[in-house]
C-alpha cells in the first residue's frame, strides 16, 4: 500500500499564509495525481498532524514543510509522532537543497535584483544552533547561484539580525540591499523582512513547482531509508532465527562432528 502524505507545516494567523500553505499541497498534488496528500499543522491553524495522524489509514509518510532544523524539526515534530502515530515515517526538513536556490534566484529576479545589490537571505531564525547553520548554508548554496556574496539573517533568534546585517551593508559601496525571502508563506516572518528592508523583497517561496518537487523528493528519501531499515531488521532477524537453531540443534545433538568408520 502506498503511504499517504502528511505535510506538517508550523502554522499562521495569516490567511494569506494559509492560503499559499493550500496552494502549494494543491501544487503536490497535481505533481502526483491519485496520491493522498493532507495539509496539517504543528499549531495555531487547523487542521492539527495531532489530529490528523490518527484517522489516516495505511502507511504514512510525514514531511515536514520547514526550510531548516530547530525545535520543531528534533522535539516538536517527534513528539507528535510518538504521542499520535508511532509507526509513521518521517522525512527531512526541506532545505537546504539546490531546488530551494532556484526558486529564490527567480523570486529575487522578479523582485528586480541588479548586479549591483547586496543580497541578504532573510529567515526566521531559531535558538538552535544547527538550524542556524542550515539557513547559513542556504546562503551560501544562493552565493554560488548569484555569484556574489550572500549574508544569512535572522529575523528573530540568530546572529546577525536582520537589522544589523542590513546595517553593515548599508556601509558597503553596493546600491542597494535586496532581500530574499527565506519563507514559505506570507506571514509576520516575512513582514518582518518587507519591514527591514531598504531595497526590493522577494515573495515568500509559496507554490512553486519546484517546492512541490522537493516535497516529492523529500517522501521518496524517506521511503527508501524505511525501506532498507526494514530489510536490513528482515535479514537481522534471519541471520539470529539460523544462528539459533544451529545453537539448539548442536545443544539437543542433532549436529555432531563427522565420524570415519572404517571397515
Amino acid at each position: 500500500m502506498t503511504p499517504a502524505l502528511v505535510l506538517a507545516a508550523h502554522g499562521t494567523r495569516s490567511a494569506a499564509g494559509e492560503a499559499t500553505l493550500d496552494a502549494l499541497a494543491e501544487t503536490v498534488r497535481r505533481a502526483r495525481p491519485g496520491r493522498r496528500v493532507e495539509l496539517t499543522y504543528l499549531e495555531i491553524s487547523s487542521p492539527l498532524l495531532a489530529d490528523v495522524l490518527p484517522v489516516v489509514r495505511g502507511p504514512v509518510v510525514v514531511v515536514p514543510l520547514l526550510l531548516a532544523g530547530g525545535y520543531h524539526v528534533h522535539i516538536d515534530l517527534p513528539e507528535v509522532i510518538a504521542a499520535h502515530r508511532p509507526d509513521a515515517v518521517v522525512a527531512d526538513r526541506l532545505g537546504p537543497h539546490r531546488l530551494l536556490t532556484g526558486v529564490l534566484a527567480r523570486r529575487l529576479g522578479r523582485a528586480g535584483l541588479r548586479a549591483t545589490d547586496a543580497v541578504v537571505l532573510g529567515a526566521a531564525g531559531s535558538s538552535d544552533p544547527a538550524g542556524l547553520a542550515d539557513v547559513r548554508a542556504a546562503a551560501r548554496m544562493l552565493a554560488v547561484r548569484l555569484a556574489r556574496p550572500v549574508t544569512a539573517a535572522f529575523a528573530s533568534a540568530g546572529s546577525p539580525s536582520l537589522d544589523e546585517a542590513m546595517e553593515r551593508l548599508a556601509a558597503t559601496p553596493a546600491a542597494r540591499v535586496a532581500i530574499a525571502s527565506y519563507v514559505l508563506a506570507p506571514g509576520f516572518f516575512h513582514d518582518r523582512l518587507a519591514a527591514a528592508a531598504t531595497g526590493p523583497v522577494s515573495d515568500p517561496l509559496g507554490a512553486d513547482p519546484d517546492v512541490a518537487a522537493l516535497v516529492w523528493h523529500r517522501y521518496d528519501e524517506a521511503v527508501r531509508a524505511a525501506q532498507t531499515a526494514a530489510g536490513a531488521e528482515a535479514a537481522g532477524s534471519s541471520r539470529s532465527s539460523r544462528t539459533t537453531s544451529r545453537a539448539l540443534a548442536s545443544r539437543d545433538g542433532q549436529v555432531s562432528a563427522p565420524t570415519n568408520i572404517s571397515t
